[in-house]
């Protein structure tokens, strides 16, 4: 709640797993990137087929269920964007996804930055309220 009203621009990038609390918060971001190969959700697949099913040994059921790929999140309107991994790996080359992490920061926080307070207040109220 306190992130939502922040009156700087907010941007998330989900790099690897974003998942309970933190997925909430993440949500609040002006701008929510992915990685290609991230997670994102509010629940474990462990925890979603514990609650659903009463059994953890479900989870990748529950994973494809929840919808929480990259592909997925961008299809449902949740992210805004996914950032492809270099050769489908991020860690292949660290130094070129840094770089593309970067640019994509700068070009958002210029767009962001041409918006005043209370604009960029009411477009992540309506954001979130449209997730």
């Amino acid at each position: 709640m306190e992130m939502s009203d922040l009156r700087v621009p907010i941007i998330a990038i989900v790099i690897g797993e974003g998942s309970s609390g933190g997925a909430l918060a993440i949500g609040v971001g002006d701008r929510v990137l992915m990685l290609e190969n991230a997670v994102y959700s509010i629940l474990s697949p462990e925890g979603y087929a514990s609650i659903l099913w009463k059994d953890s040994t479900r989870a990748e059921e529950a994973a494809k269920k929840m919808k929480l790929t990259a592909k997925d999140l961008l299809e449902l309107g949740v992210i805004d964007e996914v950032l492809k991994e270099t050769n489908g790996n991020a860690k292949t080359d660290i130094e070129k996804m840094s770089e593309t992490i970067k640019k994509k920061i700068v070009a958002i926080t210029k767009e962001l930055q041409k918006l005043n307070k209370d604009e960029l207040i009411e477009n992540r109220y309506q954001k979130f309220r449209n997730m």
